[in-house]
């Protein structure tokens, strides 16, 4: 067991891990070379330029010779404290900045509440002294003093500590009720300053019935125009168009081999490449390799021009689901949120997520199959909980110093040095146990798209409560249970059975020693490589000399990502059960709360504004689930601290705490029926004045054309030698066909309905199409230096614009 010794050299060693993530991003952000890979959104948004462009020797676009900003390396702090709120939400969204303010809750929570525990309840559990009372097995460190082990059984002193906890109950339900409120204000407000956006006025419709003779768009057109006179505007019906989508995929890692190759062959022109053609290139006989390429590319576009054909007049391909749109909002809320047939399970409709948001590949899962995966998953998840306690306990039991000699003796003279041991018992557990759960967020992603959730942002927060639970389980409980059993196993042998319930309620907080050295390495030296970015700096600087010929290329490598929910919001959320469970068993812990917190603030405040680019927006309709948790949080803290003073023979003490997970639930059921709907539904009251706002500057015919192909499956936009005209809502069939259609497929009429389009010149450019990329002409120069110079100028920027800072 990690003593106090122990402790202070992994947070030691934590801390230069920490420094020197942050100083290797400090002096990496300043080279012009890696601009893009600091500042990604300024690019994107176009409110920033390569430094590479500025006028200087060759060295200095791609090294910063300014040495004097190299004593400025740390200005990022104070830098990302001083874009505002609003602004951060006009900038990144109110997703960014719902999400940073959790970390603020978090300080907000625990430095009051850190400052009262570590004032009123280590004196009083210092005090006592009485581990020095039981059964010598037992290993107690200096730690274990200050927590509630340390008061003896029967002591009055146990009233310290329900008063504390009703004290941090009430002032936990204080600061979520005001932050339940501003989070939901801000979110009403936020919908109501938009413009007009597509999801406003669509709804996902699923389940609709087959009507004999009829397709699935006339069976649609016919029902709202009957049930929805005077809303209805048009649909989009959806197709099936996954092994289109995995051909398109298939199309751009090959485009991405050409186009490596045929930059190879531009910087020597004197050699083609050649591949070997069997297996992955690995043997065989050599090729031309741009040949090869451009053969598969030829071949693979002859199978998505016969694919394309046949999602489109196949009428199998489209799928009983469609999105419909009205002309206002009010109308499109009163259908998102009432039942529309008098059979609850047919024409089952839902706010449409916006376009960004959707998952089009669950949109072509049948309807009633997602009961039955969500079963199955369901099911699989369970036992994944469960089952995966078992090698995690086993991974806990050897990532110690006994476990550790027991299965290699042959390290014991190296792991009784006094620092290794310090280092291995206070560093090792926390980064095994990190190690371990590393694959798992994925792996629970993919476990909730096979579930069928239609929109992204609802798959992020099913993966983040599969995980929230998966933490609990096997890393709170899971490391207790492991501790209990395991450690204290030679324990409970030796001593009579109605002592064992006595040391488990010293064994609890005892667990405190493991949870502070996983905080160090999860929540400290984890976030410090948050910021350095090492994989997508890598990735990008690879992708530079190999692959990237145009500034749209340039711009795909840059890879900002964006805040990864699914992994990050179950970590915070086990930080707060940490924080509230420990703040009356242990409050030793809280500081080290803190400091992630406070850390973890600064650095994800960083990204927001200069990195991540998210994929949607969902207007902080996670927040609800956040709110859920914390609350769970609580009530095991109030649970936990139940069973403690039952070991501790306080029984007396015991019922007043009885109270407060009543008191709990009824703040979390209030909390529900007051804020939640402002996540869940849309007010009419707020449609009818957004709808009265715009409409002297709308009119159906503009409504129609703006959500003509809102809804249309991306991959008919996005392949670039796809005639879009094919497979976009052609606004003219109403009045001409399209040639290349046959007049008499049934497909012809599952395409958005749209009677009253103005026609569009037929050599006028849609929006939709694509355009090709644009290939620069090579010619080496004859000066070898200057040859070098625009190669590796060439590798990594085209533009011409000055440099903002």
């Amino acid at each position: 067991m990690a003593t106090l010794g122990d402790i202070a050299v992994s947070a030691a060693f934590n801390i230069v891990g920490a420094f020197a993530f942050l100083l290797a991003f400090a002096l990496l952000r300043l080279q012009p070379i890696n601009d893009r890979i600091y500042f990604p959104k300024w690019y994107i948004s176009g409110k920033r330029s390569s430094p590479m462009h500025a006028g200087g020797s060759f060295v200095g676009k791609f090294v910063n010779l300014n040495f004097k900003t190299y004593f400025t390396f740390l200005n990022w702090m104070p830098q990302a404290l001083k874009m505002s709120e609003a602004e951060i939400i006009d900038h990144a969204g109110l997703d960014s900045a719902v999400f940073l303010r959790i970390y603020l809750l978090g300080l907000k929570i625990f430095v009051p509440m850190a400052a009262v525990a570590l004032v009123v309840l280590i004196p009083v559990n210092v005090s006592d002294g009485t581990l020095y009372s039981l059964n010598k097995d037992l290993v107690i460190s200096n730690i274990d003093k200050l927590s509630i082990s340390n008061v003896h059984s029967k002591s009055i002193k146990f009233f310290f500590h329900i008063s504390m906890q009703y004290l941090f109950t009430f002032w936990t339900c204080y600061l979520l009720y005001k932050e339940y409120s501003r989070v939901a204000s801000m979110r009403l407000r936020f919908l109501a300053s938009q413009g007009r956006r597509a999801e406003q006025f669509t709804v996902l419709v699923r389940n609709i019935p087959h009507v004999s003779g009829r397709s699935t768009s006339d069976s649609v057109e016919s029902f709202f125009r009957k049930n929805h006179p005077e809303h209805y505007l048009c649909h989009q019906a959806v197709y099936n168009a996954n092994k289109f989508a995995r051909l398109v995929q298939k199309r751009d890692r090959l485009q991405n081999w050409l186009d490596y190759n045929q930059l190879k062959f531009e910087r020597n022109p004197e050699k083609r490449p050649r591949r070997k053609n069997c297996f992955l290139g690995l043997w065989g006989e050599k090729n031309d390799s741009i040949d090869f390429y451009k053969h598969q590319i030829k071949e693979l576009d002859k199978k998505l021009t016969m694919e394309r054909q046949k999602v489109l007049k196949d009428p199998k391909a489209i799928m009983p689901a469609a999105f419909v749109s009205f002309n206002s909002r009010w109308g499109a809320a009163v259908c998102a949120q009432t039942q529309q047939s008098k059979n609850p399970t047919l024409w089952l409709t839902k706010w449409a997520p916006e376009p960004r948001d959707i998952y089009w590949e669950n949109l072509a899962i049948p309807f009633v199959s997602l009961t039955i995966r969500r079963f199955i998953i369901s099911v699989a998840v369970f036992a994944l909980i469960f089952f995966y306690m078992i090698p995690i306990a086993f991974v806990q039991s050897l990532a110690n110093l006994e476990g550790l000699e027991k299965v290699a003796p042959f390290l014991t003279p190296v792991t009784e040095l006094k620092f290794i041991k310090s280092f291995l018992q206070g560093f090792l557990p926390g980064l095994a146990l990190k190690i371990f759960l590393f694959a798992l967020p994925r792996a629970l992603m993919i476990m909730s798209k096979v579930e069928g959730y239609v929109a992204k942002s609802t798959l992020e927060r099913k993966a983040a409560a599969k995980y929230y639970y998966f933490m609990l389980v096997n890393v709170f409980l899971g490391s207790i249970i492991a501790g209990t059993a395991f450690q204290q196993l030679r324990a409970f042998l030796h001593e009579s059975a109605t002592q064992i319930p006595r040391t488990i309620g010293v064994s609890i907080p005892m667990k405190a020693t493991f949870f502070i050295t996983y905080i160090m390495v999860d929540g400290w030296a984890g976030i410090a490589s948050e910021i350095l970015r090492l994989k997508p700096l890598v990735k990008f600087h690879l992708k530079n000399m190999l692959i990237v010929k145009t500034e749209r290329d340039r711009v795909k490598a840059m890879d900002p990502g964006s805040v990864d929910f699914p992994e990050t919001l179950p970590s915070l959320q086990l930080y707060f059960l940490l924080g509230l469970v420990y703040a009356v068993v242990t409050p030793i812990l809280l500081p080290f709360i803190l400091v992630f917190f406070a850390f973890a603030y600064f650095v994800y405040r960083h990204q927001v504004i200069n990195v991540y680019n998210q994929e949607y927006e969902s207007a902080g309709a996670f927040w609800p689930h956040v709110h859920r948790c914390i609350i769970w949080s609580l009530l095991i803290s109030q649970l936990l601290l139940m069973g403690l003073l039952s070991t501790k023979e306080a029984l007396s003490s015991t019922p007043l705490i009885i109270v407060l997970p009543i008191l709990t639930l009824a703040f979390h059921n209030y909390c529900k029926n007051r804020f939640e709907p402002a996540f869940r539904k849309y007010p009419l009251e707020e449609a009818m004045d957004k709808d009265l706002e715009d409409r002297p500057s709308e009119s159906d015919v503009k409504l129609k054309s703006f959500l003509a192909d809102a809804y249309l499956h991306p991959i008919f936009r996005s392949f670039e030698e796809v005639e879009s005209v094919e497979v976009r809502v052609d606004k003219r069939r109403a009045h001409s066909p399209s040639p290349s259609r046959s007049s008499s497929s049934s497909s012809d009429d599952d395409s958005h309905h749209l009677e009253d389009e103005p026609s569009q010149e037929e050599d006028e450019p849609s929006q939709e199409e694509a355009v090709l990329p644009l290939h620069y002409e090579y010619e080496p120069p004859s000066d070898a230096y200057h040859y070098v110079a625009e190669v590796l100028s060439n590798v990594y920027e085209y533009g011409t614009e000055p440099y903002h800072n």
